[in-house]
């Protein structure tokens, strides 16, 4: 339909979104809890009305979808374009409104003396909340347009949301969280290594100053992208505020010639008015029902046996299959192995690129040692890094002209590896083939574990321009072709970790390595900074060595095994460093995940606030039928006891038989409570407002409770 409502409304099952469309450029009035039908947007914008302040702008330039400097917007703007003529103040005005079907929309908005087209797309998912927006840019003039920046659409937030939270870190230590009062001013965070990254992962929180897990309203969003990005929290002088993401573009990377359009990576937000751990569920449930494929939804995700930290570069057959017969026991469903394989690769200086098996390793081939993973019952997956190459290979010796570089710039070193130019067809069409010939010869390889293991430091590709927005779509279009021809095939985004983790490589793979630290201590709170957007069920969780190999701490078995449950576990170790005790208590965890893999894989996650000496959680179904959850005690209490462990997301009025399933035994300094309450009754509104009085335990602790709804209600 054309330009006609002055305002457009969506709703979803808990929130209301809110467009003006009244003046020159659409513009969000309103995103929040959801608004009762006798609240119309004419109230709301009624009650917004601002007056001329002194020495300003009689009317403000508006916080648009696309704040715009054509309209004297001062902020940081939305659309920042150049030709040899007058694009850089480009005012496109709002032309056309499609409601394409409740949930989703279109607004068009034109500049005819500049060319220039902008559509804005938002689509608010009724049963979770999420609201996913993109732009559209196209140009329609003679003359190329260079785009150095076109963001997502720009989000105005509400007054009383003054705090945010961003999401840092580096290798083996990502997604930790680092909280700031909104100043004025802007909080900024760019990323300009090639790939989602470490250290900034594009995702926000921005929520008032008492919000916590169970309390207070928080909005959420991320910028589904695996590339360049950045990302901007603004506190204008005159109060207003808002959130902007977007791809970050290298200078000149994208010109639009007449007709061609860029499209944004897309923002995904929601809101929720009762805490983090709600706004949580909204992006699991979203991930869950729009981003996985059918056959992950469906399949239960297999426990992993990931040879590299178990045995390195070290490949033998023999070994290989001794290490299958040990993990099949304890009961591995699937077999990777990981780096090592290929030809030359006796190390990371060599190999990467010549995807053919090392025959002086294995001279038979891959066959004997798939043969003997699937006759022990296990899927067999593989480890590639297709992206990248070693100087020392045949592919680089016969193609040297395939690599990202910078012309006269010396090429940073880093872990022996260059980046190959996937913006060139030849290169895409060389790792299809060599990946397309190794599944056919072998059609068992059922999984792919992609990893990428560098920075792109210098990202000009063939024809000597900036590649990064190229190369981030030619991996898309590379795993998506693959799939393609090889039904039923899983792919794992890995990046040295967490380097890759992200909504737009996740609609593509089916999970993601979360870190590449094993260390329980530390996956706690590296799985807890990633449950904020990603469910357990895609994020890869190992059992790893005694000693961990990145940290050198030893961890409990049972606490290493306690941490690696609540994800999709796996082990990465070599099991014959496994006592007799120990592979027993790892039999016993894996077969207790199984018990409980499609609950934690489907259950909603309630994050528990934690006061430094424990981090702890809980999983509990729609119904409030069945809980699980966990205790886990980092550091000693400063107190001669601990706290109690209140509960969350039970029925107040249900009753619950209270079990602890693990571990299977616990040493305690003296009785505690655990002897009393074990397979007790309690009633929801006593374990959630009373609580546990939690037992005097060392750190690395881990205790595992079970609630079960009996028959009956409380009076």
């Amino acid at each position: 339909m054309s330009r006609s409502p002055l305002f457009i409304r969506l709703d979803s099952a808990d929130c209301t979104l809110v467009v003006d469309c009244q003046r020159r450029t659409p513009a969000l009035l309103y995103f929040g809890k959801r608004l009762s039908a006798s609240t119309t947007p004419e109230m709301l914008l009624q009650l917004s009305t601002r007056q001329e302040a002194k020495c300003a702008a009689v009317v403000e330039a508006p916080v648009s979808l696309s704040p715009l400097l054509g309209e004297g917007f001062t902020g940081a703007p939305g659309l920042e374009v150049v030709n040899d003529s007058i694009a850089w103040s480009a005012g496109p005005q709002l032309s056309e409104i499609k409601q394409i079907d409740k949930a989703t929309v279109e607004f068009s908005s034109t500049d005819n003396l500049r060319g220039i087209t902008l559509v804005h797309r938002l689509q608010l998912d009724h049963h979770s909340n999420v609201l996913e927006a993109s732009t559209r840019l196209t140009n329609l003039n003679d003359v190329p347009l260079q785009v150095n920046w076109c963001a997502a659409p720009t989000l105005q937030l509400p007054h009383h949301v003054n705090q945010l939270t961003s999401f840092e870190g580096r290798w083996s230590n990502e997604f930790q969280r680092h909280s700031l009062a909104l100043f004025l001013g802007s909080f900024v965070r760019e990323n300009r290594k090639g790939k989602t990254s470490h250290d900034t992962f594009p995702g926000l929180l921005l929520h008032t100053a008492d919000a916590n897990e169970q309390f207070g309203e928080c909005y959420g969003f991320h910028l589904g992208w695996s590339g360049n990005h950045k990302m901007q929290a603004e506190l204008l002088a005159d109060g207003r505020r808002y959130l902007q993401m977007g791809e970050l573009l290298l200078p000149g990377e994208l010109t639009l010639d007449k007709g061609q359009s860029y499209q944004s990576p897309s923002l995904y937000a929601s809101f929720s008015a009762t805490g983090f751990t709600h706004l949580s569920a909204n992006f699991h449930h979203f991930v869950r029902a729009n981003l996985l494929s059918d056959a992950q939804r469906q399949k239960p995700r297999p426990v992993h046996y990931n040879t590299w930290e178990g045995i390195y570069f070290d490949h033998n057959v023999a070994t290989l299959q001794q290490l299958a017969d040990k993990v099949a026991t304890l009961g591995v469903e699937r077999f990777v192995l990981d780096d090592g394989w290929f030809k030359g690769r006796r190390g990371d200086h060599a190999g990467l690129g010549d995807w053919t098996v090392d025959a002086t390793v294995y001279p038979d081939g891959l066959a004997p040692l798939i043969e003997h993973v699937n006759k022990l019952g296990m899927e067999f997956g593989i480890w590639l890094e297709p992206e990248m190459v070693n100087p020392d290979s045949d592919l680089y010796r016969q193609h040297p002209d395939w690599v990202l570089n910078s012309e006269n710039n010396e090429q940073l070193r880093f872990r022996n590896q260059l980046v190959l130019d996937l913006t060139r067809v030849e290169v895409t069409d060389y790792l299809f083939t060599a990946i397309d010939d190794l599944l056919r010869q072998y059609p068992a390889i059922a999984y792919i574990k992609w990893d990428m293991n560098r920075d792109i430091n210098h990202a000009g590709n063939f024809e000597g321009k900036p590649a990064i927005h190229q190369q981030t779509l030619a991996v898309y279009r590379l795993i998506d072709r693959l799939k393609a021809a090889h039904s039923g095939l899983e792919i794992e985004s890995c990046s040295s970790g967490g380097a890759r983790i992200d909504y737009g490589v996740l609609a593509r793979t089916d999970r993601v390595w979360t870190s590449d630290s094993n260390d329980a201590l530390d996956r706690l709170n590296i799985q807890r900074g990633c449950s904020f957007f990603f469910p357990a069920s895609v994020m890869g969780a190992h059992v790893g060595p005694r000693n961990c190999h990145i940290t050198g701490r030893r961890v409990s078995i049972e606490m290493r095994a306690a941490v690696a449950l609540f994800g999709h576990m796996g082990i990465e170790m070599d099991p014959r460093e496994l006592t007799a005790p120990e592979f027993t208590t790892l039999s016993a965890a894996i077969a207790l995940h199984k018990t409980h893999r499609a609950f934690i894989h489907s259950a909603q996650l309630y994050r528990l606030d934690t006061d430094g000496n424990s981090i702890n959680f809980g999983f509990v179904d729609g119904a409030k039928t069945h809980g699980l959850f966990a205790y886990n005690s980092v550091r000693e209490t400063a107190r001669t006891v601990p706290d109690r462990l209140r509960f969350v997301g039970l029925a107040e009025e249900k009753i619950y038989r209270l079990k602890r399933i693990w571990p299977m035994a616990l040493r305690e300094y003296s009785e505690s409570v655990l002897s009393v309450i074990e397979n007790q009754h309690f009633t929801g509104e006593a374990l959630m407002q009373f609580g546990l009085q939690m037992p005097i335990t060392r750190p690395q602790t881990t205790i595992i409770f079970e609630l079960t709804e009996q028959s009956g209600s409380a009076s």
